[in-house]
C-alpha cells in the first residue's frame, strides 16, 4: 500500500482529534509535548490543557473521548481523576492527555518535569 505524503498517520489523527475535543469545550493553554526521543518516557506525547473549573475539566475529558471515538475509533485505556476534576488523565497508550485546573497544573509542573521535550503551543 502506498501512502500519500499528506496522509496523516494514526498518531497525528489522534492528536488532532484530542485537540479538536479540547477546543470544542473551550479548554485553554494547550501544549503538545513530544516525549518520543526521551529515555524513560511513559508515552510518545503528552497533550496538556487547562480548564477553568472541575466541571469544565470533566466536559473537556468527555469531549476528547467523544472526538477520539468518532474520528479515530479510539477510546482511552484508562481515565483517572475524573470524579474530582482537578487533574484528569486520559491514557491512549502512546498519547496521554492531561486536563488540569491551572493551580494544579502549576503545582505539578509537567512541562518543567519533562523540560527536555520539545513543546508545541496550540492556539485555542
Amino acid at each position: 500500500m502506498t501512502t500519500h505524503p499528506t496522509t496523516a498517520t494514526a498518531y497525528e489523527k489522534l492528536i488532532a482529534a484530542i485537540v479538536e475535543g479540547l477546543r470544542e469545550k473551550k479548554g485553554f493553554d494547550f501544549a503538545i509535548m513530544d516525549l518520543s526521543e526521551l529515555k524513560g518516557a511513559v508515552a510518545d506525547a503528552f497533550v496538556i490543557a487547562s480548564a477553568a473549573s472541575d466541571r469544565q475539566a470533566q466536559a473537556l475529558a468527555d469531549s476528547v473521548e467523544e472526538f477520539t471515538r468518532k474520528l479515530c475509533g479510539d477510546k482511552p485505556l484508562r481515565v483517572e481523576g475524573y470524579a474530582r476534576g482537578e487533574w484528569i488523565l486520559l491514557d491512549y497508550v502512546n498519547v496521554v492527555v492531561h486536563v488540569f485546573l491551572p493551580r494544579v497544573r502549576l503545582f505539578y509542573g509537567l512541562e518543567d518535569l519533562w523540560a527536555d521535550a520539545p513543546v508545541q503551543r496550540i492556539a485555542e
